[in-house]
């Protein structure tokens, strides 16, 4: 296939490219900065373009077969150090929105004018939309929350939405924590374990619902070439687990110990409103995906992590 994807340079980006590119499918990815990866991305078509409009490439669609639109500026920060010290300010807020809303607008400009539209678009989203959950399993059929980050994903969802009346087939993937070695939160996570001071955070009791990099990629494609999947998916691992639950198995990998609690207040002082991608979770769980066929290689956290680290 002939495929067209923003957000390609991205954590979830990179590695899926590299599977499309396997696969034998031709992956041209929409950037702001085709320069600064040209050297790093070898066999794909980088192509300039401003995050906002059709502008200048809206030519591509009429040949593009699938569209996979993972843009969106990064919610926790851009590496440990920005996780650590870039806080919710109204500035930032307003970019992570707007960098999600622009881009699928102009996806859908651009399909809309083309005389020859894409068979499927593949949407990003997070099981953020699902708001901060108690202990009970969150399918895909869950109402929205009411919380900024389930705010931000029903307006990122919706971008796109208007796609389906052009005959395109939509697939709306939500997202989990995704583990990989090459960055994202999960070195966040590690490092209390790694100084020896890992632990519970806060109440230890909110869902994590992690997916590794490898079901991830795999599950996209999985989404891309059925032609029968649409509407939204949870991309999260069967088994959510606990943040309790999370501290003890990294804890175990790591050879560490895990019973050192880092207190709700301090991670408020520390990250502001941002701390509620620690202090908050969900249990979603993949219903959907595993109904459709797909088989996950890591259903264990440990054997996951493991491969990791």
């Amino acid at each position: 296939m002939n495929i067209l994807m923003t957000g390609g340079t991205g954590l979830i980006g990179r590695a899926l490219t590299k599977a499309l590119l396997a696969n034998g499918h031709q992956v041209t990815i929409l950037t702001r900065n085709p320069q600064k990866h040209q050297n790093s991305m070898p066999g794909v078509k980088l192509v300039q373009w401003n995050g906002r409009t059709p502008e200048g490439w809206s030519h591509l669609i009429e040949t593009a077969d699938a569209v996979i639109n993972l843009a969106g500026a990064s919610i926790a920060g851009e590496g440990l150090g920005g996780i650590l010290t870039q806080r919710w300010s109204n500035a930032v807020k307003q970019r992570i929105r707007q960098s999600r809303t622009d881009a699928g607008q102009a996806l859908v400009q651009a399909i809309a004018a083309a005389a020859n539209k894409p068979g499927v678009l593949i949407q990003a989203s997070a099981v953020g939309y699902y708001g901060p959950r108690g202990g009970e399993d969150i399918p895909e059929n869950t109402p929205p929350g009411s919380d900024y980050l389930a705010q931000v994903c029903v307006e990122w969802e919706n971008s796109t939405q208007a796609v389906e009346a052009l005959g395109v087939r939509r697939v709306v993937i939500r997202t989990g924590l995704v583990l990989t070695e090459e960055g994202g939160i999960l070195p966040m996570m590690l490092l209390p374990f790694r100084l020896f001071v890992g632990g519970p955070i806060g109440s230890g009791r909110q869902g994590i619902p992690w997916i590794h990099i490898r079901d991830e990629v795999n599950a996209i494609l999985f989404l891309l070439e059925n032609e029968a999947a649409q509407g939204a998916y949870n991309l999260s691992a069967p088994h959510p687990v606990t943040s309790k639950q999370f501290g003890k198995v990294a804890g175990k990998v790591l050879g560490r110990p895990s019973f050192f609690p880092t207190p709700a207040f301090a991670l408020k002082l520390a990250l502001g409103e941002k701390a509620t991608l620690v202090l908050d979770g969900q249990r979603a769980v993949p219903n959907r995906l595993v109904e459709t066929g797909f088989t996950f290689a890591f259903t264990d956290l440990e054997k996951a992590l493991h491969t990791l680290i």
